[in-house]
């Protein structure tokens, strides 16, 4: 199924696309239901005071539904990505003459990565990306200069990420140049190697670690930053009202935990870039391990 095409995440996508668009379309029917949720459990409150029970049954139905959807995604999941793993391995290990056998399995276990990335982050990305736009359109509905903020506090953070963009990948690529000479490491049975080896990874990982820990308190900084300038800018709003101040507030908020997602993504595709250009050539990527 993967013959004469490079192993990316856009070939998996060609080949498999009518199958990730089925679990696409679960995925946006989850998140739009479950937007639909605090709106009905308002709606069930109001009627249920009032003495009656259709809101109550809708939103009884809308649980239902969503519950269904998820557990049909989950099983759906579980085996379409399988067989893309499958079709993934076996072109990989087509395509290894003359590979050394370390390097092919560590390979074969970063190749996996291209399809954890169609299931979890690039789903998760979709509906963060749906939640992210539902933010802005009511913020912008109680004030532009809301949306505004939030835009920029967006284009602040692909700046920063950006800034690191460079130095994740670097660091990737001496991470995966070890691994690939792990097995032959083990093969050896050398302690003192195996010893020098592990602490070279440890470095390399601390490193990697403490480039997140950076980037991820720029962006938290960015985020809390936007919620405080929107709290001052909801305060100065003619006829503003303690329900409006916590709306702003709560979908500020949901903007922050819709737009941790942008990063996170971007992150993954980052190390994916290294993984794709090293699966797709015959030899070992002549990286070197800086550390």
């Amino acid at each position: 199924m993967l013959n004469d095409t490079p192993l990316t995440v856009g070939s998996l996508f060609r080949v498999f696309r009518l199958r990730i668009f089925v679990t696409w379309g679960m995925v946006l029917g989850e998140t739009a239901l479950l937007a639909l949720i605090p709106l009905f459990i308002g709606l069930a409150i109001d009627d249920l005071l009032a003495g009656g029970r259709a809101a109550f049954w809708q939103l009884a139905g809308i649980m239902g539904l969503l519950i269904a959807i998820t557990v049909a995604r989950r099983a759906y999941d579980t085996r379409i990505y399988g067989t893309m793993r499958v079709e993934l391995g076996k072109a990989q290990v087509q395509r290894a003459t003359g590979q050394k056998v370390s390097t092919l399995n560590a390979r074969i276990a970063m190749g996996r990565e291209l399809v954890d990335f169609l299931e979890d982050t690039l789903p998760e990305a979709i509906a963060a990306g749906v939640q992210l736009v539902i933010s802005v359109l009511v913020l912008s509905f109680f004030s532009p200069h809301l949306a505004l903020v939030a835009g920029g506090a967006t284009l602040t953070m692909i700046a920063l990420y950006a800034l690191f963009h460079r130095r994740f990948y670097a660091l990737n690529s001496a991470i995966n140049q070890r691994s690939e000479q792990q097995v032959a490491l083990l093969e050896r049975r050398k302690l003192r190697a195996m010893t020098a080896h592990f602490l070279r990874l440890r470095r390399l990982e601390v490193r990697l670690s403490d480039s997140e820990a950076l980037l991820y308190g720029g962006i938290f900084v960015i985020l809390l930053g936007m919620i405080l300038f929107n709290l001052r800018i909801a305060t100065a709003l003619p006829d503003v009202t303690a329900g409006i101040l916590f709306s702003v507030i709560s979908y500020s908020w949901e903007y922050v935990e819709s737009a941790l997602a942008l990063p996170v993504t971007l992150q993954s595709w980052t190390r994916l870039s290294e993984i794709m250009c090293r699966i797709n050539k015959g030899e070992q990527v002549a990286s070197r391990d800086k550390s």
